[in-house]
């Protein structure tokens, strides 16, 4: 083991193995793993190796697809066979929930290129011998998929790696961490002191240690995962080729063939961490003791599903520890406020999502950027709250629901109510039903007195549908309000102020007591950030943003950072707020202030500070509803004040609370896209209607260079309203079609209550953005009548915004 090396690899796991074959591939070669025993040998060598494309993220399940079709390669290349079962795989359905949740992986399948099939209860019997189609209602057939061997694939990318001039180091454990002054790290290990540019955590079992070293606490936790093999099974042996593997949502487990019968695991509600607080670092190649009383309401429902299994003995049980994140997505990217510091870690799928890992973090390490949004595993999604004692209770959480559905509408209970604004209480007291984002409490919408503020997890038109409508229609005829404490606030200050805006985000910036509307891009030209930036005095601005891009938004500032003497700081705590709109939104307002609010004189976009009833504040002429509205931001310690004010002062005008349900509503009207929805690291801004914000003359932005080259090339693809023919409203990510060929991805949608139309917002073939174009959405597995609208349903003059 050499003493310098560019990167070093913690954790001799698929996932460290694979981020070592990917940097070769990227051109590093100064690289080591270093593994503390041998490969495999925490969690890796236990995995069923179950491999499929379905996530519900789309880019997440690209990288899957990637991931699949990785495993020739690496074969090819290192000579070391993976064990490759290509067999596809197959989810069956109990119930008709369940058979819709299939209908959506379907939906989205098309235009991801992934070829799927819904079939019917016999139809699956013939691809798994071993069901009982009495007892299910539908399958969906994935073409791509089935499993491979893990210790062969780990092996490969080791190998592959290897040849290209990386090194493997076995049986060299890391003890300590140490960044130097430079950004780099001396990586302490029992066989002594190596020096790198970089480190990345990739060490499974023991991410939290290895995150610990740097003084971070990864919101990544252990649990005890369980499955069986049994004895030969004649129907098995019967089929004459290999069982299809097969998932059973409703039964909460998977299966496939092992040999001459079949393995079988759960995700067992009854579950059980693994190791909380700290992992052993003796613990190598070990399994834990078995537990199939924990198993016993599952495999009752296996057997009665698959009864040939229930006849046959089992062989083996295997009871291993594999890691989560709260949400069961991977921990990747680059750590804010550690240098060159990375994680590929809580990749609890990493025969599914390995190669994906692997690919992205290289591009991000070597390129600057992983080269598509992934969001979805980014580790910057999780934000303070994310602590050691959040983690042991969302872990299990997530665990215990893996397989059942997760409904849009669906709210998770555990670990809540986390953070609160000083008004939870008072909009608890009015019917709120909340929701979390960011662990802070956000009102969703507003049961009325007598109803129960709940709403029925549904694919469908919930018990809220009604409700909200009712809250839009108050917006639109009177005024509503809504707190928006959970949007992303940050002031920047100082005398360099205004020029480092400039760099960092593409519009120009407005004059004091003026606002605009600005995207911030990466070097690609893609859209990393949308934010309002408020100019409150001549070095000093507030920018809105997402909420839940916190810690996304202030890595990339930390790594372009202010000069000296300016700064940026997030205000998650510090600034609190609400949203009035409505046509007597003005009315409000001006009962609550001594200045001139009037149309002239507090003009739309306009920013200006002033004291609301009692409370200072600072008040932005502009409403993401579309209507005539303001946002009031003041500090905590006077929202309640603020809070009081604005409901006595509305009870004569009509007012009503309004959530964010109503929002999403209100802004379709609009044709407005949301962050991480419309706007995200996939898209430009001429794809996605964002040009209009972006100053193509303002010198030296960063991505100036990309946008002016998007500027004159056409488009892949682009942004349009669709008014749908349905009764049930789109999720995200279906398939747009002409004909029957997918032409585009839904990003979002709802219904627009106003209006009275179902909608969604899509990306589409640049040739269809056409209004009146006529397409279909595939929802649930039917192809629905649309139309694209590209003028808003409500207000298309901006007379009612703007007056």
């Amino acid at each position: 083991m050499k003493t310098e090396y560019r990167v070093i690899v913690i954790g001799g796991g698929v996932v460290g193995a694979s981020v070592l074959y990917h940097l070769t591939k990227l051109g590093w070669t100064d690289i080591a793993l270093l593994e503390k025993h041998e490969l495999t040998s925490g969690s890796t060598w236990h995995a069923a190796a179950s491999v499929h494309t379905y996530n519900s993220d789309a880019n997440v399940s690209r990288l899957q697809k990637y991931t699949i079709d990785l495993y020739r390669e690496i074969e090819q290349i290192s000579g070391q066979s993976c064990g490759i079962h290509a067999t596809g795989n197959m989810v069956v359905a109990a119930t008709e929930e369940i058979f819709d949740n299939l209908k959506l992986m379907h939906s989205r399948a098309k235009y991801l290129g992934m070829e799927t099939h819904l079939i019917s209860p016999d139809e699956a019997t013939k691809l798994n011998p071993l069901l009982a189609p009495s007892q299910f209602v539908g399958a969906l057939h994935r073409l791509d998929g089935g499993h491979v061997d893990p210790n062969g694939v780990t092996h490969a990318y080791a190998i592959a790696a290897r040849k290209a001039g990386a090194e493997v180091h076995r049986f060299t454990q890391v003890k300590e961490l140490k960044q130097r002054r430079d950004g780099s790290w001396d990586v302490i290990t029992d066989k002594g002191t190596v020096h790198a540019e970089h480190v990345v955590n990739a060490a499974g079992l023991w991410a939290r240690e290895v995150g610990r070293m740097a003084g971070i606490e990864l919101p990544v936790l252990a649990m005890e995962h369980m499955y069986v093999v049994t004895e030969e099974i004649p129907e098995v042996v019967a089929h004459g080729r290999e069982v299809l593997p097969t998932t059973d949502y409703f039964g909460e487990i998977y299966m496939r063939q092992e040999g001459r019968g079949v393995l079988l695991g759960t995700y067992e509600r009854d579950c059980r961490v693994w190791s909380p607080h700290t992992t052993p670092w003796d613990f190598s190649m070990a399994l834990l003791p078995d537990d199939l009383d924990r198993l016993t309401p599952h495999l009752e429902i296996g057997f009665k599903h698959f009864p040939a299994v229930g006849r046959a003995g089992i062989k083996k049980v295997v009871n291993g520890p594999f890691t989560f994140a709260p949400d069961g997505n991977p921990l990747v990217g680059p750590v804010r406020g550690l240098r060159n510091y990375w994680s590929a870690c809580g990749v609890m799928a990493g025969f599914a999502q390995g190669g994906g890992v692997g690919l992205a973090l290289s591009r991000w390490m070597v390129e600057g950027d992983p080269g598509s949004d992934i969001f979805a595993m980014d580790v910057s999604r999780f934000g303070r709250y994310a602590t050691h004692q959040y983690t042991l209770i969302k872990v299990p959480e997530n665990y215990s629901r893996r397989f059942r559905i997760a409904y849009p509408n669906e709210e998770m209970p555990a670990a809540r109510p986390l953070r609160r604004s000083p008004v939870y209480d008072r909009l608890k007291d009015a019917g709120a039903v909340f929701g979390a984002n960011f662990g802070l409490e956000v009102a969703l919408w507003y049961a009325p007195k007598g109803m129960e503020p709940v709403e029925n997890p549904t694919y469908r038109r919930s018990n809220a549908f009604p409700i909200v409508k009712e809250e839009c229609h108050a917006v639109r005829n009177a005024v509503g309000l809504m707190e928006v404490t959970g949007f992303g606030k940050y002031e920047v200050a100082g005398p360099d102020a205004e020029a480092w805006l400039n760099k960092v985000l593409s519009n120009k910036m407005p004059k004091p007591g003026r606002m605009v509307l600005a995207p911030m891009l990466n070097p690609r030209g893609t859209i990393i950030g949308d934010f309002s930036v408020a100019r409150l005095a001549e070095d000093r601005f507030l920018m809105i943003g997402s909420g839940v891009a916190e810690i996304y938004h202030m890595r990339w500032f930390e790594k372009h950072p202010p000069p000296a003497g300016t700064y940026i700081r997030p205000l998650p705590h510090a600034l609190t707020g609400f949203m009035v709109a409505g046509p007597k939104s003005r009315e409000l307002l001006q009962k609550l202030v001594f200045e001139d609010v009037s149309a002239q004189a507090f003009k739309f976009f306009a920013a200006r500070e002033m004291v609301v009833g009692l409370a200072p504040c600072t008040v932005l002429r502009a409403s993401y509803t579309g209507d005539l509205g303001y946002e009031i931001w003041t500090t905590p310690d006077y929202q309640v004040t603020l809070y009081d004010a604005l409901v006595e002062a509305g009870k004569d005008l009509g007012l009503r609370h309004f959530g964010n349900r109503a929002l999403m509503s209100l802004r379709l009207e609009k044709a407005y896209g949301a962050f991480f929805r419309e706007f995200r690291p996939d898209y430009t801004p001429m794809e996605s209607g964002l040009d209009r914000f972006v100053a193509y003359d303002k010198p030296d932005f960063i991505g100036r260079e990309a946008a002016l080259k998007d500027r004159v090339t056409p488009p892949a693809k682009k942004l349009v309203p669709l008014i749908v023919d349905t009764d049930v409203e789109v999720v995200g990510y279906e398939s747009v079609l002409k004909g029957d060929d997918a032409v585009g991805q839904v990003t979002s949608g709802g219904y627009a209550h106003w209006a009275g139309k179902s909608m969604a917002m899509a990306y589409v073939k640049p040739e269809l953005a056409k209004d009146g174009e006529k397409l279909s959405v595939l929802i649930f597995g039917k192809a629905c009548p649309a139309v694209v609208q590209t003028q808003p349903l409500f207000d298309a003059n901006g007379g009612r915004q703007r007056g």
